[in-house]
């Protein structure tokens, strides 16, 4: 019986696993909503030590890093290797209107929450409309000398 070698097939599903294993290490799926006078936050970040997760602003620039180590077991043989390692990491760009002074983070359970206050001269206020008592009604037909 013969069998047909394709010596790029290998080549193809390693350079493939590679490049997929690169691109889930970046990754960082998130939610954002707003709850009333604060925006949330939710990003997944699956086995990362907590020890590692970062979270800094610098001007508008909001920057979230954590690293996922390799598990180094000896004198095994892997027969599937899919979970990504390495540096994650996330920018986005805030708008004006926020107290990032204030932003509080918590992980748990492999997801990080960060809370964002909106500033308070963002915040929707009711402004009062002041009717002025001295007004001189204007007739119809009235002229004015």
């Amino acid at each position: 019986m013969a069998t047909r070698f394709d010596p790029f097939q290998e080549m193809d599903r390693v350079l493939a696993q590679v490049l997929a294993s690169d691109r889930a290490s970046a990754t960082m799926p998130m939610d954002l909503y707003r709850d009333g006078d604060h925006y949330v936050l939710h990003v997944d970040l699956p086995g990362a030590d907590p020890g590692t997760i970062d979270v800094s602003v610098d001007d508008r620039t909001l920057t979230i890093r954590a690293q996922r180590s390799a598990r180094t077991e000896h004198d095994v043989q892997w027969l599937a290797k899919e979970r990504p390692v390495g540096q994650y990491a996330r920018q986005l760009t805030v708008g004006r209107g926020l107290a990032l002074d204030r932003i509080s983070a918590t992980y748990t359970d492999g997801v990080l929450t960060l809370t964002v206050p909106v500033a308070e001269e963002a915040r929707p206020r009711r402004i009062e409309v002041q009717h002025g008592a001295a007004s001189t009604p204007i007739e119809a037909g009235a002229t004015a000398d």
